[in-house]
C-alpha cells in the first residue's frame, strides 16, 4: 500500500511541524507555502535584535517527547540554555534546521511549492488543491495550517483617505521610523505584544518622539519574574468555569504568586474551555479575554525593562479608549478618541498610524481567497465565537454536513476549539495528533 499523501497548507510553525510530524510517519506530503518565510511565518521571521521569545528557551522544544530539544540546540551555538529569551529569528533557524534535516531524510516524500492556494474541493476518497498557477495536487487529506490571519483594517481608517505612508498595516516593516522627526507622535492601534515590537522597532530606529498606544483597556502585556519559576502542579479544582479563570488566579496568587497561579492553570485551560457553553465563552472573551491575554501571553524581562523606561521618559503611553474619528492632514492625520476612565475626548495630529490589532479573527471577514472559497462551497464555516474555523476536538473541520474527515485544521486558527492554541507548547501536541490520525487512516 502507498503512504498516505497530505497536502499542508501553510508553511509557518503549525505547517512546518505537521510537515514534519506526517514525515515521521512515513506519509507524503506537498508543503504549500505563498509567502517567502517557509519555516518561519510572520513571527519568527523578524530580522529585528530587539524581539524575543515570549518563553523561555526550556519550554520552546519543537518536540513534546524531547523538551529541552531547542535549550540543546540552542547552547550547542553558544546562544543562550534554557532559561534564555532568545531572538524569535534565531527560532527561526531553528525550525528551518527541523525541516532541512526533515527533508534530507525524506527525499522524494517531501515537496514544497511557493505558490498561493485558491481552493480545496472534495474528490472521491480525498482532496484537490487548486493553485495559484493552475496546478492541481490530488492528496488523500489536507491540513489548513494558515496560522495568524492578517490584521483588519479598522473602519475609521479606511473611510480617512490619508496619505501615502500615513497608516502602516505591517507593525514589523523596516521602514517603520522612516521619515519621522522628533516632534511626531505614532499612534499604535493596540496595546499587546504587537504594539510592543512596534514600539521597540520604533525606539531602536532611533525615533525621539511620542508613541501613543490605544486600546479599549490600555492593557500592557506583564512581565516574566527575572528567575524561572518552579513547576506548580495544577490543583484538583470543582468543574471550574472559564468565567472563573482569573477568580482562581486570584485565589491562588497570594500563596504562590500570580505567575505561578497564571502557569499552573495551562494544563487545564484546555479542558475547562471544552467544557464551556457558547454564552460562557462570549461573556469571557467580552470581559475578560484582555485581562486573561495580558498576565498569561508575558514578554521577557529584558523587553519589560526597556518599556518601563520609555514610559518613565514619556516616550511611550498607553491609553485606554475609543478612536472616534480619523480625519486627513496632510502628511498626517487627525485623531479624535474619548478616554475611557475620564470620557473626555481629545484630539491629537499624529504623523504616524501602525496597526497592532493583532489578527483578524472572522474567517468571514479575512478576505483570503481560501477562505472565502470554501465558505461559499459550505465546506467551513466560523465558530460560534467567530474567532477562527470551527472543527471538532480531532480537528477535522465542521459544517453544516458535518465533520469532515480528509479536511483538517491547526494551529491558532482552531482557538474557537481549543482556545489556548496559539504557542509552541500547545501546537506541537495538537500536529502531533493530527498526524497519527491521518497516518492511521
Amino acid at each position: 500500500m502507498s503512504p498516505p499523501h497530505v497536502a499542508v497548507i501553510g508553511g509557518g510553525f503549525s505547517g512546518t511541524l505537521q510537515a514534519i510530524r506526517l514525515l515521521e510517519r512515513g506519509a507524503r506530503v506537498s508543503l504549500v507555502e505563498r509567502e517567502d518565510r517557509l519555516a518561519r511565518g510572520v513571527a519568527y521571521s523578524t530580522p529585528h535584535a530587539d524581539h524575543l521569545l515570549n518563553v523561555r528557551a526550556s519550554g520552546m522544544s519543537a518536540l513534546p517527547e524531547q523538551p529541552d530539544h531547542f535549550a540543546a540546540w540552542l547552547a550547542r551555538g553558544g546562544e543562550g540554555d534554557g532559561n534564555s529569551f532568545a531572538q524569535r529569528r534565531t527560532y527561526g533557524r531553528y525550525l528551518q534546521s527541523l525541516l532541512d534535516d526533515a527533508r534530507s531524510r525524506a527525499g522524494e516524500r517531501l515537496s514544497v511549492k511557493r505558490t498561493e492556494v485558491l481552493d480545496v474541493a472534495a474528490t472521491a476518497g480525498g482532496e484537490t488543491v487548486r493553485l495559484g498557477g493552475g496546478e492541481r495536487i490530488g492528496a488523500d487529506a489536507v491540513v489548513l495550517a494558515l496560522g495568524n490571519l492578517p490584521p483588519g483594517t479598522p473602519r475609521e481608517i479606511t473611510s480617512a483617505g490619508l496619505a501615502d505612508g500615513v497608516y502602516h498595516v505591517d507593525p514589523w516593516g523596516a521602514d517603520l521610523a522612516e521619515g519621522l522627526a522628533p516632534c511626531d507622535t505614532v499612534l499604535l492601534i493596540g496595546t499587546g505584544l504587537t504594539a510592543i515590537d512596534a514600539a521597540l522597532l520604533l525606539d531602536s530606529r532611533g525615533f525621539k518622539g511620542r508613541i501613543l498606544a490605544l486600546s479599549r483597556r490600555g492593557l500592557l502585556p506583564r512581565a516574566h519574574a527575572d528567575a524561572a519559576p518552579a513547576f506548580v502542579e495544577p490543583e484538583d479544582m470543582p468543574e471550574p468555569r472559564c468565567i472563573d479563570l482569573l477568580r482562581l488566579v486570584r485565589i491562588k496568587a497570594g500563596r504562590i504568586g500570580w505567575r505561578a497561579a497564571v502557569d499552573s492553570l495551562r494544563p487545564v485551560t484546555q479542558a475547562i474551555w471544552a467544557e464551556a457553553g457558547l454564552a460562557e465563552r462570549r461573556r469571557f472573551l467580552r470581559h475578560l479575554r484582555s485581562w486573561w491575554d495580558v498576565h498569561r501571553h508575558r514578554i521577557a524581562p529584558g523587553i519589560a525593562g526597556r518599556v518601563e523606561g520609555m514610559i518613565s521618559s514619556g516616550q511611550l503611553e498607553a491609553r485606554s479608549g475609543r478612536i472616534l474619528s480619523v480625519v486627513a492632514d496632510g502628511g498626517g492625520a487627525r485623531l479624535s478618541w474619548r478616554s475611557r476612565t475620564s470620557g473626555f475626548e481629545s484630539t491629537t495630529r499624529v504623523r504616524r498610524i501602525v496597526n497592532c490589532t493583532g489578527p483578524q479573527s472572522d474567517i468571514s471577514r479575512a478576505r483570503e481567497p481560501l477562505l472565502d472559497a470554501l465558505l461559499a462551497a459550505g465546506r467551513i464555516r466560523p465558530d460560534g465565537c467567530r474567532i477562527g474555523i470551527d472543527v471538532d476536538r480531532q480537528c477535522r473541520t465542521v459544517s453544516v454536513a458535518g465533520a469532515c474527515e480528509t479536511l483538517r485544521a491547526v494551529g491558532p486558527i482552531t482557538r474557537g476549539a481549543f482556545w489556548e492554541i496559539v504557542a509552541v507548547p500547545d501546537i506541537r501536541h495538537q500536529v502531533r495528533d493530527v498526524a497519527d490520525a491521518l497516518t492511521a487512516r
